[in-house]
């Protein structure tokens, strides 16, 4: 290792790296063929991705739905949005009240808190709000956060993925997969 990055903090050489992963997938194109939504043993269909159109909440109760939007914000450099989201989600199903302090802290200390790693972009009083609640952790002290950001995902990401070359892509191809599937009949 270089002399001088010896003596920067461990919290600059974080956030070095950081930023170098961040810039290294700036030059990558997205990969949304129809290989890359693979999950197990299916994938999506064409009536499925179609169905995304319909609300955001249809994008994210489906597995490949999620797999495509969380794709598409990693390519905006915005993927701290949904897993913020789908961290809340985790922490809201913890049953074991002795894992509830401790995970409540690491979803603030890495979305929340000032110089979070992955900061999402909420108000003030949210986030007061937000470090108020966990005096007393329960699955519900996120509620405020999570809708923040699940508002500003659905009216601002949300239609830009609809929007964007990568969704059209895949119903490109899924379209046409359908079409020399039925040829083929």
């Amino acid at each position: 290792m270089c002399k001088g990055l010896t003596l920067l903090p461990t919290t600059c050489l974080e956030r070095a790296k950081e930023l170098k992963a961040r810039l290294g997938s700036f030059l990558q194109k997205p990969d949304w063929s129809l290989a890359s939504f693979k999950i197990g043993k299916t994938r999506p269909t064409l009536e499925q991705c179609m169905r995304w159109k319909e609300s955001f909440e249809k994008l994210l109760s489906n597995k490949h739905g999620l797999m495509a939007f969380t794709a598409f914000l990693v390519s905006e450099f915005s993927e701290e949005n949904i897993a913020f989201y789908v961290a809340c989600e985790d922490f809201r199903n913890t049953k074991s009240a002795a894992k509830l302090e401790a995970k409540a802290q690491r979803i603030y200390d890495e979305f929340i808190c000032t110089d979070a790693p992955r900061e999402v972009n909420i108000d003030h009083e949210t986030r007061d709000i937000t470090r108020a609640n966990l005096k007393d952790p329960s699955t519900s002290c996120f509620d405020m956060a999570q809708h923040r950001i699940y508002l500003l995902m659905a009216k601002d990401c949300y239609p830009r993925f609809l929007r964007s070359p990568a969704y059209k892509d895949l119903i490109s191809q899924l379209r046409a997969k359908c079409t020399s599937t039925s040829k083929k009949a």
